[in-house]
């Protein structure tokens, strides 16, 4: 078996240092150097895209600036994700046709006629016999909820649905700009076809053919002069209360632990498991500094068998969390860690949010149970060891006041950027150190390195193959060892490039 990376080769303190004492200015020249030995591969368009926008989106996000959200939303089969794709202008959304899912929804850079925004992918869904009502309204609430307008698209050629109707009514409450997109006009004999969408009450349809183009440059003038120069929905302004989302099962605390910060009972608080059921925002002074909480409806073991209320409830909280920086992830020590917990932690990791793991009910745990406790989070919770801890009873408000420096380490961690001469000097001394093993007689080589984004650390290798899993979770915890990123999730992306053939 080749050999695999070795902890010992090279000691993360002793890197740390070396790479502190590395001159900035040489290392940003040797990066450059790096960068343009790239041209000798096959880099694509959008590969130079990324290397030249690299730290633009830090640069509005530190200036309190944060482009436009558009959000596509409709039912499945009409052409959403060739509207998506023909808008960025290479194929790219992948849509999934499953019923009542939020978290299929993916964020994608757009560009029109100089000016920058967010298209989000809202994902297409199924509704069924038991569930239409509740499906239709709860993802038309979500997109529109994280959104600055709205593009609605409906099938010309089928026309006016129950669905699209029932989709009309949750974006009119809304209260944001949405115009009807009327899809599959491939020609203009087709036109007359979107003369009957009319009937939804959304003013003129805009007739659209996702597949061929047609009609998409209007549409999106029109959508440039509906957007806002910037977002009002996007991520909190530099400066501002950073967002903390309460997290968990029900009846784990979250009421509580939200009144005990504000001081008062803001949210009612009950034995019943799944009290609250709507998001509650609540500005609070904590640690000197003012935040806003949400307190979430608890996650319940079957989401999608959920029905009325609690059905919204799940919803509500997923946009919760996406509105927020942070989470902390309330866990009852006093029973065992569950595969629900489980499963909110995995969902904070997949939205990118940072974590703080709150250990809720300290003042009860006993001696047996804290040492089941210890074995559950070694076995359980080893992948997001890296996520700050606090041990705390939201009902007597002990240890409270170590909430917010767990708060500000996932942030720093979240927030934090490498420059790229510095990334390339950790991954020379990294790879030299610990060069990826041979595979089929070939040994990958990590070529450049950048963090496309933060919030959280995004990083990208152009490789001159596919680096193997365990190198990739090897380069992570090599970053964590010397950079931290205490409390964020990273994520490390590969483009494999080959070098171009010389010609004559």
């Amino acid at each position: 078996m080749p050999p695999q990376p070795d902890d010992g080769d090279l000691d993360a303190a002793a890197l740390a240092e070396h790479l502190s004492a590395i001159d900035d200015e040489l290392a940003e020249q040797r990066a450059a150097t790096l960068r343009a030995s790239l041209e000798d591969y096959g880099l694509d368009d959008e590969d130079r895209l990324l290397l030249e926008a690299t730290g633009e989106l830090e640069q509005r996000v530190a200036a309190g600036v944060a482009p436009p959200v558009l959000a596509v939303v409709g039912r499945p089969n009409v052409g959403k994700s060739a509207l998506v794709n023909r808008i960025l202008g290479r194929r790219e959304a992948v849509v999934e046709d499953v019923p009542g899912v939020t978290r299929d929804r993916v964020s994608y850079r757009g560009e029109w006629e100089g000016r920058d925004f967010t298209l989000v992918d809202t994902g297409g869904w199924e509704p069924d016999a038991s569930g239409l009502d509740a499906a239709v309204a709860s993802q038309a609430e979500v997109a529109i909820d994280l959104a600055d307008a709205v593009l609605f698209v409906v099938d010309a050629t089928v026309g006016p649905t129950a669905t699209d109707e029932a989709v009309v009514r949750m974006l009119r409450q809304g209260r944001k700009p949405v115009r009807l997109v009327a899809n599959k006009v491939d020609d203009a004999r087709l036109e007359p076809l979107a003369a009957e969408l009319w009937s939804l009450g959304l003013g003129e349809p805009w007739p659209v053919s996702a597949i061929h183009g047609r009609g998409v440059a209007d549409l999106l003038d029109e959508a440039m002069r509906i957007l806002p120069a910037e977002s009002g929905v996007a991520a909190p302004q530099a400066g501002g209360p950073r967002r903390v989302a309460l997290l968990g099962r029900p009846n784990v605390g979250k009421s509580s632990l939200l009144n005990r910060a504000a001081g008062t009972t803001r949210v009612v608080v009950a034995d019943v498991a799944g009290t609250t059921r709507d998001p509650v925002d609540e500005q609070i002074e904590l640690g000197g500094r003012t935040w806003r909480f949400v307190d979430t409806a608890g996650i319940r073991r079957r989401v999608h068998l959920s029905q009325g209320a609690d059905f919204y409830a799940s919803l509500r909280t997923t946009t919760a969390l996406e509105k927020a920086e942070v989470a902390i992830v309330l866990i009852d020590v006093t029973v065992p860690i569950s595969d629900q917990d489980l499963r909110i932690i995995d969902l904070v990791l997949e939205s990118g949010r940072a974590l703080v793991l709150a250990y809720n009910k300290w003042d009860l745990l006993d001696e047996d149970r804290r040492r089941y406790l210890d074995r559950e989070i070694e076995q359980d919770l080893a992948h997001v060891a890296w996520a700050p801890r606090v041990n705390l009873s939201a009902l007597t408000g002990r240890h409270l006041d170590r909430v917010v420096p767990a708060l500000d380490a996932a942030l720093k961690g979240w927030d934090t950027r490498i420059p790229t001469g510095r990334f390339n000097a950790f991954l020379s001394e990294l790879t030299a150190a610990n060069p990826h093993p041979v595979r089929g007689g070939k040994q990958p080589r990590i070529l450049f390195g950048t963090q496309a984004s933060s919030r959280p650390p995004t990083f990208v290798l152009f490789t001159t193959g596919f680096l193997d899993p365990q190198y990739r979770r090897f380069v992570q915890r090599r970053l964590r060892e010397v950079y931290g990123f205490a409390g964020t999730p990273i994520v490390v992306n590969m483009r494999v490039r080959e070098r171009r053939s010389r010609t004559s």
